[in-house]
């Protein structure tokens, strides 16, 4: 590993640290969902800062990175941002603060700040590392890699909107979207998340050689699907007979023609 690459994950550590801090203080522990698209921005920005002090002049590879990860992470941060504004802790959090009771400052360090500090080294490794490494030149695999995360995005970005304006009518409320991006995958958000990351593992994997870079779609390809995307999303509809029968003819996560 490189003096970048470490010290990179070491800023990381230091970034939930003082989230750490302002939530504690504030006493409201969802902030550290805003943190988290702007973290990787800052993150992968360090990591481009201390190449330059190194005299490590930034490459075309390293600045593309660093822009994909700026558009999924402002837009992510604003998002949450807009949704949590002026409310009270995320009712994820408040539980958790009843549950810990006496113990919530040390168990909201470990298990809230640090776990996402860890998530943030394993699936953003792979853009460290690539920029942490020099001598980077364009080739097919740029272009492919660039085409797929573009891919990703418009799912996420289209997927999230059509919600959006679907939650806007009060005749839709308690019903379940089917139309646009929704007939062809229950989780359009979700598939245009993880699309983005195989897209940057592509780019940072024709560029590095490294197989480390595939860390990162892996990861955050199985929390969406198996741990805090997808399961968590549609526990909340279990019973719902609407869901049930859209779930039977709607792919879960990879789009597909819907079932008659």
């Amino acid at each position: 590993m490189n003096t970048i690459f470490l010290g990179t994950l070491f800023y990381i550590l230091l970034y939930f640290l003082l989230f750490f801090i302002i939530g504690t203080a504030i006493k409201n522990n969802s902030i550290v969902d805003f943190g988290w698209g702007i973290g990787f921005i800052f993150s992968a920005g360090f990591a481009l800062g201390t190449g330059y002090y190194f005299d490590q002049k930034p490459d075309g590879i390293s600045l593309l990175l660093l822009t994909l990860i700026t558009f999924w992470g402002l837009r992510l941060s604003y998002h949450i941002f807009k949704r949590n504004y002026k409310k009270p802790e995320d009712f994820r959090y408040a539980n958790f603060r009843n549950e810990w009771g006496k113990w919530v400052v040390p168990r909201a360090f470990l298990q809230v700040y640090l776990l996402q500090a860890l998530m943030m080294m394993l699936i953003g490794s792979g853009v460290f590392y690539t920029i942490s490494v020099s001598h980077k030149a364009f080739n097919s695999g740029v272009l492919l890699g660039l085409l797929i995360w573009l891919l990703g995005y418009y799912f996420e970005v289209l997927g999230d909107r059509q919600l959006a304006a679907f939650k806007k009518h009060p005749e839709n409320k308690g019903k379940i979207i089917k139309t646009g991006l929704w007939q062809y995958t229950r989780h359009p958000n979700y598939f245009g998340e993880a699309t983005m990351w195989w897209g940057i593992f592509i780019i940072a994997f024709s560029t590095t050689g490294a197989w480390l870079t595939i860390i990162s779609p892996l990861v955050i390809t199985y929390l969406l699907i198996f741990v805090s995307g997808v399961p968590l999303l549609e526990k909340k509809y279990e019973g719902n007979p609407e869901f049930e029968a859209y779930a039977i003819s709607t792919s879960k996560f990879f789009p597909w023609f819907p079932k008659d």
